[in-house]
């Protein structure tokens, strides 16, 4: 997977899909899964998406999920066995990405890094679709769509992570995935039969608009945050006792250097052999650094949160001033 030998030089070459076109039936099917594998055993729930590519256009129409880890079952064999199936029906069957479904909003991860690499190293125009279950439950569908950056491609192409090999690439956790534009598109039948269910929703149920459910869920962002801020403080404190052993490592070793030309002068004052500096490197040998992916992908973590807690705030907020302005009114009628 490495490529030391070869240049760090990052492709030019940018995404040739502009937008992802969605359809109707292919999000149900998504919803459906995520929702029975979080409520049934709050399992990851992940599968394929098919579809084709249309000019700049991925259009994702149809979708099936991944198997749960059984050992009586293949998975790449079965993934082959649904396309044929769905070829005999004269259904697309040409693999486009995977979808897979977040809590929180937490899916930046070393399992979906690798896997997306994968992914778009064999199939160009892939993607991976998150979708959102926590934040969909409470009345906010949340479904994106990401692709890997060149940079991060590259990294991992090269498989260095330390910090002058990402410093080299400029990467970081902004410019691991760029997000794609994804719309749901249905069709005509679907869109009156939508317009029919929403004249059968009753009249108060279809006004709660100062409902604050956002809650629950910007109480758990705030603790995965809480907990992401922890993690990322304990991979500081270990880089930070590795610079502090490199620096004392360099004055033990800058020590007996000049011990071992003192002791070279007193020889060379003998007439005697100097004595080889090669012991010397061999008894300190270069600590190894630590990797630095992991403290990106959780600085990356730590974003999404703050961004997600930023706009939950922002609505909540705005909710519990227009319902102070009216439980004002309220009172202020009542006393009169």
């Amino acid at each position: 997977m490495t490529t030391r030998g070869q240049s760090r030089r990052i492709p030019e070459t940018e995404s040739r899909i502009d937008y992802v076109q969605t359809d109707g039936l292919a999000v149900m099917k998504m919803v459906k899964h995520c929702h029975e594998e979080s409520t049934s055993n709050m399992e990851v729930a992940q599968g394929a998406l098919l579809g084709l590519v249309v000019n700049n256009r991925l259009e994702i129409t149809n979708c099936f999920p991944f198997p749960k880890n059984d050992e009586t079952m293949d998975e790449e064999e079965y993934q082959l066995a649904m396309m044929r199936r769905l070829r005999r029906v004269n259904v697309d069957h040409f693999h486009v990405g995977w979808y897979q479904s977040a809590d929180v909003g937490n899916f930046l991860s070393h399992p979906l890094l690798e896997s997306q690499f994968h992914y778009q190293t064999s199939i160009e125009e892939s993607v991976v679709v998150i979708y959102d279950t926590a934040k969909s439950a409470r009345g906010f569908l949340t479904l994106k769509a990401y692709r890997l950056t060149p940079q991060a491609i590259q990294m991992y192409k090269e498989g260095e992570f330390t910090p002058d090999a990402l410093r080299t690439l400029k990467i970081g956790y902004e410019s691991l995935f760029v997000e794609v534009p994804i719309v749901i598109k249905n069709s005509n039948l679907t869109n009156i039969m939508m317009s029919e269910l929403e004249e059968m929703i009753p009249e108060e149920e279809g006004t709660k608009y100062l409902d604050l459910g956002t809650a629950t869920v910007l109480e758990n962002q705030l603790r995965c945050l809480m907990d992401r801020v922890d993690e990322l403080n304990q991979e500081a404190i270990k880089f930070n006792r590795h610079q502090h052993l490199v620096i004392r490592q360099q004055q033990d070793k800058n020590r007996l250097m000049q011990k071992r030309a003192q002791e070279n002068a007193a020889r060379a004052a003998k007439d005697e052999a100097p004595l080889p500096d090669d012991d010397i490197n061999k008894l300190l040998r270069p600590l190894p650094v630590p990797p630095r992916l992991n403290p990106m992908i959780v600085a990356g973590q730590i974003n999404t949160y703050s961004q997600h807690i930023s706009q939950f705030c922002s609505q909540s907020l705005a909710k519990l001033y227009i319902t102070q302005s009216l439980q004002n009114a309220k009172e202020s009628k009542s006393t009169n």
